[in-house]
């Protein structure tokens, strides 16, 4: 029998993360777009041992632990020395991370402005389909994304 040709949507990394973060109760999410080029935005946001603690202020350290192609995985001490285990995959534009109680995604597509980029994170806990509507806010993603923009370089005219 004939399959039929389906249609194929593609979503660059940006909607991609834009459409994780709608299904993610309580998730904090924020995009913008920046004059630089695809290639510095992300070589600071795929740093995540030098670059993430500078754009997410409660971690102090990221340590890459394993790295197998676009699977990575990570430890994370917070600023009150908490310690969380991350699994990552990274690609070009597009970091995903989870560990046993958070989500968080980094995401970059070529505009012809520049860069689009979006932030998210979220917590995994029970229960966080209930307090969405109370917590659901884009502040922590929009500090993270004016912290990336800063570690830039200025855009070339």
């Amino acid at each position: 029998m004939n399959q039929p040709d389906w249609p194929v949507a593609g979503l660059d990394p940006v909607r991609r993360l834009r459409v994780m973060a709608a299904s993610i109760p309580g998730a904090s999410y924020a995009e913008q777009t920046l004059a630089n080029t695809l290639a510095e935005v992300w070589a600071v946001a795929s740093d995540l041992e030098a670059e993430f603690p500078m754009l997410l202020t409660d971690v102090r350290t990221m340590r890459i632990t394993r790295s197998d192609g676009e699977n990575l995985e990570a430890v994370a001490v917070g600023r009150l020395g908490q310690r969380a285990r991350f699994d990552i995959v990274m690609r070009p534009g597009w970091c995903w991370m989870q560990s046993r109680f958070l989500h968080g995604g980094i995401a970059a597509s070529p505009t012809p402005e520049g860069t689009r980029v979006a932030f998210t994170g979220a917590l995994r806990l029970p229960g966080m389909r209930l307090v969405d509507p109370v917590i659901r806010r884009t502040a922590l993603s929009r500090r993270v994304l004016t912290r990336l923009q800063s570690r830039l370089p200025p855009p070339a005219s």
